[in-house]
């Protein structure tokens, strides 16, 4: 069973990355599931129903979402209506929609939870540990996978390790930067603190250079980010490898790949 993981996807360049890589991705991998995360998918922040529904159509079996997941205005509204989004378990207010979902594919149970780390957030949420205990309680499938969309990298390890023998892989998503510590955890757990980004190469982020340094840096009044709407385009991604008996983890392999315009 091999399951590809996409991080963050931003924006319109974000987009086009995943036109550009996806399908030549999973043929080269034989990939028979594919995790998104699509929190950023629309303008930098949130996701529209539009686009919920081209990554379904270009082939994202599972859409996970983070600290965005209401940034569009009809978002929360139709997270009841499709069975394949994943936001997070651990909000705090009374959102629409599920934080944990179980899929089968070709009769085996593929569970994906999406959690909010602690640390640093703006957001209320809940212990994730609390919460994902309570999912693995009564869990009765054959991977789990989770996406922990938090800023510590410390708190990502930290949480893997305490998932010990529990989940399949943890798969850090938010920081758009993709890390080098993929890895098999010594107890079996898939493990990466950030997978990264889909977007703009050439920027801050995925967010337009000259908009982050007149926000961050010079702190210019009413500076606001901004999006390009053409770049080169980074595909950041892992791709999952289990074993079909066991459903052990048997490898975790980064992808970093980088497109220029006119090549």
């Amino acid at each position: 069973m091999n399951i590809l993981f996409i991080g963050d996807i931003v924006g319109k360049v974000g987009r086009k990355a995943l036109k550009e890589n996806l399908q030549t991705v999973k043929e080269k991998y034989d990939i028979d599931f594919v995790i998104a995360n699509g929190e950023n998918i629309s303008k930098g922040k949130g996701m529209s129903e539009n686009h919920y529904h081209f990554l379904v159509d270009i082939g994202v079996d599972c859409v996970t979402l983070g600290n965005h997941y209401k940034d569009k205005d009809d978002t929360v509204g139709f997270l009841d209506f499709y069975d394949n989004i994943c936001r997070p378990l651990n909000i705090k207010e009374k959102v629409p929609g599920v934080g944990s979902i179980v899929f089968d594919v070709d009769g085996i149970l593929i569970r994906v939870t999406n959690l909010l780390g602690e640390a640093y957030s703006s957001i209320e949420v809940t212990n994730p540990y609390e919460e994902i205990s309570k999912i693995i309680q009564d869990d009765v499938s054959d991977i789990h996978i989770v996406d922990f969309h938090a800023e510590a990298t410390g708190e990502k390890k930290a949480f893997a390790y305490a998932l010990r023998n529990t989940v399949s892989a943890v798969i850090g998503t938010h920081t758009h930067v993709q890390t080098r510590d993929a890895q098999i955890l010594k107890d079996g757990v898939l493990y990466i603190s950030d997978v990264g980004m889909c977007g703009s190469y050439n920027s801050v982020l995925g967010t337009e250079i000259e908009s982050v340094i007149d926000r961050e840096i010079l702190h210019k009044p009413n500076a606001h980010f901004s999006y390009l709407d053409d770049d080169d385009t980074l595909f950041s991604a892992v791709v999952m490898k289990f074993n079909n008996l066991t459903f052990k983890g048997e490898s975790i392999t980064p992808l970093y790949i980088i497109n220029r315009k006119g090549k």
